[in-house]
């Protein structure tokens, strides 16, 4: 089947109305609407089938780190096709990319995270640490080490072990979820939750809650706790500085393993490799994917350290996927990696890009509709607010003000994501300053016709 930019939009958009089902979408809906169908893009920028160019500020799904458009990972995905297509690493085979690819990843990554299991996403890395660290448990002789702690709001994945460490509560309603041996505690959000904590005591306070949490399962039954270094899908949400800390003191007392989800954080987003390098923290495993290939391939992992990996070794695991190590998938990881490396793009973003993002983004807390704009590396989040002294939530449904300024935003030509109430953003790394000013820019546009759009339905209330 021959594939066409050139169709008409309208029918594109049937077509897809027709067969396509989008992921966490209502389709009904969308197939009336009408999907935007992109076609092409360049660096930050994407085109649509109407021509129009837009500013892609979530990077894709948070992945796209190194840009559009790079021809070295189309060559290298080229070449390998040729030579390798696709070969498998079980039954005692193995081959050049992925172990190459593993052995990279372990120059990496800080302290003894020495050992890499490929998987194709993120979720399926999770799901992949579910089993790996009750494994490790039961071949240390504590089987009852098995339930794994998380936070409400957090996100590691969409499928049935992933959404249950996952604390989205909308996830949980469908599907049966959360999966038994999973439990969570609150997140650190101070802006939202904070009350009239300072965030320095409200960071210690939530992160004391992993230790109550121990307690009252009893720490010969708990075998980790998950979490991402900053929030993502969950609105971008900022730990304060005493929460990191203080969480690893706890599982390093009760000897629990600690995973660091760093499906977002990795390959650079925080202006480090990994978002852990970042807040100091020491994981047993970190969670990968996303940022590993910027996108262009679908691959992701857990790395693991090698105490966990020395002990899984003492016998068969048995887990894995027809697709780990894609030969294809990890020689495009090998060389976005080199770019990355050789082109000192996670260093730009820590001396320069994350900077100009913080001072432009933060700019924006003037606006009468924002709580608080933050960011964090190349992560970027604003709390909507009726009401900035009280940080007061919205009289209407959670999510509604969020939605109406995405798709402002959207009309804008700027790719901005709505979490409940917030807007967040987390672009190329490679973005320019005068994009970072361009999308700014943009952001403001649509923060002033969603605050006009308020005051004329009414809608500038506080929730009771």
């Amino acid at each position: 089947m021959t594939l066409s930019n050139t169709a008409p939009t309208a029918e594109l958009q049937a077509l897809d109305a027709a067969h396509h089902m989008h992921p966490f979408t209502a389709n009904g809906a969308l197939g009336a609407k009408g999907a935007r169908i992109i076609t092409r893009a360049k660096g930050v920028r994407l085109t649509d089938s109407d021509g129009a160019e837009l500013i892609d500020g979530m990077a894709g799904l948070w992945c796209v780190n190194i840009g559009y458009g790079r021809e070295e990972l189309a060559e290298a995905a080229a070449r390998q096709m040729r030579e390798l297509p696709y070969y498998n690493t079980f039954f005692q085979t193995s081959h050049v990319p992925a172990l190459t690819l593993a052995a990279k990843l372990a120059e990496l990554a800080p302290g003894d995270l020495n050992h890499v299991f490929f998987a194709c996403s993120g979720s399926e890395a999770n799901d992949t640490n579910i089993r790996m660290v009750r494994q490790y448990w039961a071949l240390k002789g504590q089987p009852a080490r098995r339930t794994i702690i998380a936070r409400h709001n957090g996100y590691h994945g969409s499928t049935m072990g992933g959404g249950s460490l996952g604390g989205m509560a909308g996830m949980h309603a469908q599907g049966g979820l959360p999966i038994p041996g999973i439990v969570h505690i609150d997140q650190p959000y101070w802006w939202g939750e904070g009350g009239e904590m300072t965030p320095e005591a409200f960071g210690l306070a939530r992160a004391r809650q992993l230790e109550e949490k121990i307690l009252e399962l009893g720490a010969e039954n708990v075998a980790a706790f998950i979490a991402e270094p900053v929030q993502g899908a969950g609105g971008v949400i900022i730990p304060p500085d005493s929460y990191w800390p203080e969480i690893q003191r706890i599982v390093d007392k009760y000897g629990i393993l600690l995973i660091a989800d760093e499906v977002i954080t990795g390959f650079g987003r925080l202006g480090h490799w990994f978002g852990s390098q970042s807040y100091g923290i020491r994981p047993h495993i970190m969670t990968i994917a996303k940022g590993l290939s910027s996108g262009y391939q679908p691959i992701g992992g857990s790395i693991v350290c090698d105490e966990v990996a020395h002990t899984i070794a003492q016998d068969e695991f048995n887990h894995g996927y027809t697709y780990s190590g894609h030969p294809v998938a990890a020689a495009v990881a090998l060389e976005n990696l080199r770019i990355l490396e050789e082109e000192g793009i996670i260093a730009r973003v820590r001396a320069e890009a994350a900077p100009y993002l913080a001072q432009a983004w933060g700019a924006l807390a003037d606006h009468p509709l924002v709580g608080e704009a933050v960011s964090r590396g190349m992560m970027a989040s604003l709390a909507l607010t009726p009401d900035k002294a009280s940080r007061a939530r919205f009289a209407a449904e959670a999510g509604t003000v969020g939605y109406i300024a995405r798709e402002y935003s959207f009309g804008n030509n700027l790719v901005m994501r709505h979490v409940g109430d917030r807007l967040i953003i987390a672009p190329p790394l490679v973005i320019s300053t005068d994009d970072m000013d361009a999308l700014v820019a943009r952001a403001r546009k649509t923060l002033d016709q969603t605050h006009a759009h308020l005051q004329r339905e009414g809608m500038l209330q506080a929730a009771a």
